[in-house]
């Protein structure tokens, strides 16, 4: 019995031996056939063309901008478009041109490892495909921004409100805008999600002066003050548009008296004017013996 025993485990080892040494004879066979030094030279040469065609793409994209930005340079001169005006469309020549860059790198770079690109985009529904399930939105960004900047809505360094956002425009891009808010945060908006914009650049602001007095006060000469102080600054201040225009006193709402002085600045001057102005009223006016009431308005910041 263990003679069979015996017997029966040798004859299943040789087989299984015998097995191994076929298949490990087959996949030698196989290797030896392989063309190494083909493929290894096919993968350096992929290789090599990638760090070419990478170093050649970032020198064009160097050029370009170098070009970009002289051509702006010598428009800014000759051109007498405003200032905002050329630098939207100086940002959306850079932004158009890193797009082109990339699309013809990556078509460059999947050409090289061997992918048919061109195959892929002809091939059955593929293209419609990208578009159905990414490229939706990118269209409808791009479209956006183009009326955007055919109606002239904003302009780099404008100031604006989008929606619950405001600052001060940084760029415009096929894509997105870039937004800086006052405390510096930059917001990247999609140009869909722009709907409604309040542009605060466009027109001039408002820069209301009240100064309260004592109806007893000889407001004449309280006047006659003002005036001069006017006269005095307002040549040094090229943010002022308008005015300062004296309006004479006024009553407000709660029944208090005030001298009202209204002054039109630049966007974003209305309130350093406004401080400039009042700090000299009240200064001129209290070295003429006036007493100024303070106003009826108590601000106070929330604790």
């Amino acid at each position: 019995m263990q003679l069979f025993y015996f017997r029966v485990t040798e004859a299943v080892s040789k087989d299984i031996t015998a097995q191994v040494t076929r298949r490990t004879n087959m996949l030698n066979n196989y290797l030896a056939k392989i063309n190494w030094e083909d493929i290894l030279g096919k993968i350096f040469m992929t290789i090599l063309s990638i760090v070419l065609l990478s170093i050649f793409f970032l020198i064009v994209n160097w050029l370009g901008k170098i070009v970009i930005r002289r051509s702006f340079k010598r428009t800014r001169k000759n051109e007498h478009l405003t200032s905002n005006r050329l630098n939207t469309i100086f940002t959306l020549s850079l932004n158009i041109f890193h797009y082109c860059i990339l699309f013809f790198y990556f078509y460059a770079v999947l050409s090289a490892i061997g992918i048919p690109v061109g195959t892929l985009l002809a091939g059955a529904g593929i293209a419609s495909v990208a578009l159905g399930l990414g490229a939706q939105g990118f269209v409808t960004d791009v479209v956006t921004g183009f009326f955007i900047l055919l109606e002239q809505q904003f302009d780099v360094g404008d100031e604006v409100k989008i929606g619950t956002i405001s600052g001060t425009i940084r760029a415009i891009g096929l894509r997105t805008t870039q937004i800086t808010d006052y405390d510096g945060t930059l917001h990247y908006v999609p140009n869909r999600n722009i709907t409604i914009v309040s542009n605060l650049s466009r027109n001039d602001m408002r820069a209301l002066i009240d100064i309260y007095f004592d109806p007893n006060s000889d407001i004449a000469a309280m006047s006659s003050i003002i005036e001069r102080v006017n006269h005095e600054l307002a040549p040094k201040y090229t943010e002022i548009t308008r005015g300062p225009t004296f309006l004479g006193t006024v009553e407000n709402s709660n029944g208090s008296l005030s001298l009202r002085v209204i002054i039109y600045t630049k966007n974003g001057a209305q309130l350093n004017i406004q401080r400039i102005f009042l700090a000299a009223y009240l200064d001129q006016l209290t070295k003429a013996g006036f007493k100024i009431k303070t106003s009826p308005l108590n601000l106070t910041t929330a604790s």
